[in-house]
């Protein structure tokens, strides 16, 4: 897949125990991106961070958190992440999502078969950027791009 130039960016914020008939509710939505054939999605594991209900969730020590903050970032062409968007906010029942309009400058991928990242590349919003990544059979640390991420042995 080749994608260049304009193009959509759905990030969905969570809490890492939000769950989905039983399986983690991130997992599910990258699931269902790598199902209609987007482009790329990461998953983020926060340190910390508050939402709609103003509970700090924290990964010190001191105050050990079950349900840490994951933003799950997700960039295709708009006409393919407007027809995803309805679908992941349904699976969102707490939680944040928004879209935005992105330029992506590079997304290269590599080979399927050999376990390194299927997809990476980077998208710039206002003032902002965000990786994507995706892992040909699983074992993604981080965004393939990132010092030490992409794989697992």
């Amino acid at each position: 897949m080749r994608l260049q130039g304009p193009a959509r960016r759905i990030t969905i914020f969570i809490g890492e125990s939000d769950r989905y008939h039983h399986k983690p509710l991130y997992a599910e939505i990258v699931h269902r991106a790598h199902q209609r054939g987007l482009a790329g999605a990461s998953v983020f594991r926060g340190i910390e961070g508050f939402g709609a209900a103003s509970r700090i969730h924290t990964s010190r020590l001191l105050s050990l958190s079950e349900d840490l903050p994951v933003a799950i970032i997700i960039v295709d062409t708009a006409e393919r992440i407007d027809a995803f968007l309805d679908e992941a906010a349904d699976l969102v029942t707490g939680g944040l999502v928004i879209v935005d309009d992105v330029d992506v400058h590079t997304y290269a991928g590599g080979d399927a078969g050999t376990g390194s990242a299927a997809g990476t590349g980077s998208a710039a919003g206002t003032g902002s950027a965000a990786g994507t990544s995706s892992a040909a059979g699983g074992g993604n640390d981080g965004p393939a791009d990132a010092p030490g991420g992409g794989t697992s042995p």
